[in-house]
């Protein structure tokens, strides 16, 4: 499972988002994360739990994931160690594989 993450709020399900192509819309409450794909994520602290067995623990600037894979937020851009990455401006975050997400309260949407 590929995790990226921005930032742990809504936006930080681009870091639980499975694959760059699957776009999925969430929607934030309270601690818990929810997606149309019927996927789950619980924040316990700086660790995010997914329903599907995936985790991720945020470490001052990089986030460390069940994978093995890790990235880094620089600024607004986040640098994952697979050589992809993403950018948010303001409600926006645009990846590098031409996809991107708008954030809308406490939602998240994704193309």
């Amino acid at each position: 499972m590929k995790i990226y993450v921005a930032a742990i709020a809504i936006s930080g399900l681009i870091a639980i988002s499975s694959t760059p192509a699957l776009a999925r819309n969430c929607q934030k409450i309270g601690n818990t994360i929810m997606c149309d794909d019927g996927t789950s994520y619980n924040q316990i602290g700086n660790t995010t739990l997914g329903s599907d067995g995936s985790s991720s623990t945020q470490i001052g600037n990089t986030r460390l994931n069940s994978d093995g894979s890790s990235s880094q937020q620089i600024g607004n851009t986040r640098l994952n160690s697979d050589g992809s990455s993403s950018q948010r401006i303001g409600n926006t975050i645009l990846k590098s594989d031409g996809t991107s997400c708008q954030i809308i309260g406490n939602q998240m949407l994704c193309n």
